[in-house]
């Protein structure tokens, strides 16, 4: 740990997605920061992985709960249930996201449906609950994953760049919505970033060389890049930050 944020320690931190990937760094950093996490994922074999690596490292544990996050319901009803036994969640992390490929012609309702609500409903239902007590306390920090994707126009996935670009709206609306009450909302617009997923299906050494050449930073970024740019906006150090969009995509935009 480079950096001790010493008024994240305690806070509550409720983030989606957190088994895997961008989500799992993020739950591992707000652990280390000695946070009380809370974190949803679809997957539970990859969320107890990433929990026993947690415990092995000596870091507070982390609380995970089972969610697919097409169920609205059962994602408020979590929030509810943390809030009523713990109190305020003091900063909400929207990781969760699917960004299969896709082309215009393979799209049918049903499919762009179902790629908005993985990609930006939950978001905005989340932050809807998370807020009732974030306006109470007067305080909270919202945190909305991007991605560059959107930008760039890359033409490979065009519901998910449609719902990445949605991110960006929301959040700046819901910064003026909830202002007054002190409450902080940003997004974080991540470029190419080598998680297991990527590299697994779309890291090639063919595309990871296009990507560099187009880099002003001459590295493949990781998880952590991230990772790092969201603990800070949910620190008490970036008080005066909201509306933003804060890009990690070392320099490709």
């Amino acid at each position: 740990m480079k950096v001790k944020y010493s008024d994240l320690k305690n806070k509550r931190i409720f983030i989606t997605g957190g088994g895997s990937g961008i989500g799992a760094s993020i739950v591992e950093h707000f652990c280390e920061q000695e946070s009380e996490v809370y974190f949803v994922d679809i997957n539970v074999k990859d969320s107890k992985k990433l929990i026993d690596i947690i415990n092995k490292r000596k870091f507070k544990k982390p609380t995970f709960i089972e969610c697919n996050l097409l169920d609205i319901k059962k994602l408020q009803k979590i929030i509810k249930q943390i809030v009523s036994s713990k109190g305020t969640i003091h900063s909400l992390i929207n990781n969760a996201a699917n960004d299969e490929r896709h082309t215009t012609e393979e799209v049918d309702e049903k499919y762009y449906e179902n790629r908005m609500a993985i990609n930006l409903k939950h978001y905005f239902f989340a932050a809807q609950e998370v807020v009732k007590g974030m306006k109470k306390d007067k305080n909270g920090s919202i945190v909305n994953l991007s991605s560059v994707s959107w930008m760039l126009g890359e033409g490979d996935k065009v519901i998910y760049e449609t719902a990445k670009s949605a991110v960006v709206g929301l959040t700046r609306s819901f910064a003026q919505e909830y202002g007054k009450y002190n409450i902080r909302t940003n997004s974080v617009v991540p470029g190419s970033i080598a998680t297991e997923r990527q590299i697994k299906h779309w890291l090639t050494p063919k595309y990871k060389k296009l990507i560099l050449e187009k880099q002003a930073l001459k590295r493949q970024l990781k998880p952590e890049d991230v990772a790092k740019l969201v603990l800070f906006l949910s620190s008490d150090q970036s008080s005066g930050c909201t509306k933003q969009s804060f890009v990690v995509d070392g320099g490709i935009t």
